[in-house]
């Protein structure tokens, strides 16, 4: 399985709550899905998303905590990662943010959001090469991406892929 550590967009533009609950899962279909740590690999990701789902996700259940701008749910998705919602004023504007952070390191959620403010405060709007590949990876039906498993060369197992018909 590739494992990921660095803090990174994972979809361009604003999710709206069909997009945001296929995101909070995009590796569903990773192998052994249950049997190792999978913190590496979610936590670093974020997206945009509206303020409807900012306070749809607010109201589920009572947040781990609230600080200030950010509060953090209260159900882990690994033993230390769990989903952080951000309030971000970026050029004047308020815009709201999802992101897994490892609350095994402290400052996760600091870095986070300035991680986010830095990307977003970018004078030009276009993607990274990375994120572009994050982007249609996030993008594509779950019909169509998967990992590749035992019928791939064995330095391809667990890395992502996508189906294309021509």
């Amino acid at each position: 399985m590739t494992l990921q550590s660095s803090i990174r967009k994972i979809y361009f533009g604003v999710a709206d709550r069909r997009q945001m609950f296929r995101l909070f899962d995009r590796h569903a279909q990773r192998p052994d899905r249950w049997q190792n740590d999978d913190s590496a690999l979610f936590a670093g990701e974020w997206f945009e998303i509206a303020r409807a789902e900012h306070d749809y996700m607010l109201d589920i259940l009572p947040p781990l905590w609230m600080r200030g701008e950010m509060f953090a749910m209260r159900e882990f998705l690994t033993d230390s990662v769990t989903s952080v919602f951000y309030t971000l004023r970026i050029d004047c504007k308020p815009r709201y943010f999802h992101a897994y952070c490892d609350l095994a390191q402290p400052r996760s959620p600091v870095e986070m959001r300035d991680a986010i403010v830095e990307r977003e405060s970018w004078p030009v709007k276009a993607m990274t090469h990375h994120e572009r590949l994050e982007h249609v990876w996030s993008a594509t039906h779950d019909e169509y991406r998967g990992y590749a498993g035992d019928r791939f060369l064995s330095q391809h197992c667990g890395k992502r892929t996508i189906r294309v018909y021509g």
